[in-house]
């Protein structure tokens, strides 16, 4: 039972990169009128916010920015930008001032020098302008993006935090841009920042897929009191990717209570959204990927089907029908003939020992090349052979 005191829920915010972030992976590309469709399909799915893209880094970003901007109803949009001037006031004409503009921050002293070329003293003093260039020009949403803090120490982290908050910032996010830390880490530079601002300052994570572990760093995250999680749809991104945010969905769904978070995510939009981007940029969809993938929802092996046969719940902890999937019973040569007899009892059948040999010889057990056939095929073939086996007996009697 749950105590009546027991601290309530807080909402996660949840972010969407796929359109700016997902889009600057190699074949990702989409034109500004894909980007609009896609955009109205993740809105649709409950996120908090869409970033549109880089308006500075291109005509295409710029217009597709514009039409976002102008047809988001729901969800808010935000853009990236670099601590330049001339980035942000593309920004408040591609957006205007209402959206929430993102400023990156140089986060670590390899991106300075090797990077940037610049001293400590350079990088905060283009954030803490950039900010306040921000603030004059009416932006009320500004986020101060800190690339690569994952390898920032926190003697280059704290002051540039500080200073981006004092100046305007109204969210800082904390980008693991290589992917490098393990949860541990992260999270323990999350409870760190977030020690150093206001509880009214959102703090953000974006996560990278390099070592496999963008979920895992952005849960330790929301562990150790980050508000928010950038994610994209399919955990589409730069090299190896981003946090999923389709299996954040499901680990919010089933372990938010556990975390002591709530989301509005609908998780029975997201694979519409994810078909919608599989199509826009040509992407093929693996057997093995949580929540989307082809097997996510099949099996084929027979002791687990006969378990799911009789119940579901045997193995299958992540329900397909609440992400917009359905189960699937695939036959093949691992199947083993308990699926038949299930179907036998399913349809009225006794037990006929040759038939069921006959249809697990001719459609089970050859299927050496690994291919499979559904459950329903399965049926309408054990009709169609009892419809042959009694055809001519019913034909004698009308005859006779």
């Amino acid at each position: 039972m749950t105590s009546s005191s027991a601290t309530p829920a807080r909402r996660l915010r949840v972010f969407d990169s796929t359109l700016r972030d997902g889009e600057q992976a190699p074949g990702n590309a989409m034109n500004p009128e894909e980007k609009l469709e896609l955009a109205l399909a993740i809105e649709a799915t409950g996120v908090d916010t869409i970033e549109a893209g880089f308006p500075s880094s291109s005509p295409s970003d710029f217009e597709a920015t514009k039409l976002i901007a102008q047809a988001l109803t729901t969800a808010k949009v935000a853009t990236l930008n670099r601590a330049v001037r001339e980035d942000i006031e593309l920004a408040a004409e591609a957006g205007g001032i209402d959206h929430q503009v993102q400023i990156m921050a140089t986060g670590s002293d390899v991106h300075l020098e090797h990077k940037r070329g610049l001293t400590r003293v350079e990088g905060l003093d283009e954030i803490i302008d950039s900010i306040r260039f921000a603030t004059e020009l009416g932006f009320t949403d500004i986020t101060l993006g800190i690339e690569d803090a994952s390898r920032g120490s926190d003697d280059l982290l704290r002051p540039l935090i500080e200073a981006g908050v004092e100046a305007g910032a109204r969210t800082v996010a904390l980008a693991d841009t290589t992917g490098c830390l393990i949860p541990s880490e992260f999270g323990a530079q999350v409870a760190r920042v977030r020690s150093w601002i206001p509880d009214d300052v959102i703090l953000s994570t974006h996560c990278h897929q390099d070592l496999g572990l963008s979920l895992a760093n952005a849960l330790a995250g929301v562990e150790a009191g980050a508000d928010e999680v950038q994610a994209t749809l399919a955990g589409i991104g730069e090299r190896a990717g981003n946090t999923p945010l389709e299996e954040l969905a499901a680990v919010l769904l089933y372990k938010g209570e556990q975390l002591g978070v709530t989301s509005r995510l609908r998780t029975e939009k997201l694979y519409d959204a994810y078909l919608i981007l599989s199509r826009i940029i040509g992407m093929s969809t693996p057997r093995n990927k949580a929540v989307f993938g082809d097997n996510a929802f099949a099996t084929q092996a027979g002791i687990h089907q006969a378990g799911m046969l009789r119940n579901p719940v045997t193995y299958e902890y992540v329900e397909p029908h609440l992400f917009g999937r359905e189960r699937g019973i695939l036959i093949g040569r691992h199947s083993g003939r308990s699926v038949i007899r299930n179907l036998f009892d399913q349809m009225g059948l006794g037990i006929e020992r040759e038939l069921l040999d006959e249809i697990y010889d001719t459609y089970i057990a050859g299927r050496k090349d690994g291919t499979c056939i559904e459950l329903g095929d399965l049926r309408e073939i054990i009709t169609a052979r009892l419809l042959r086996t009694t055809a001519p007996a019913a034909q004698m009697a009308v005859t006779g």
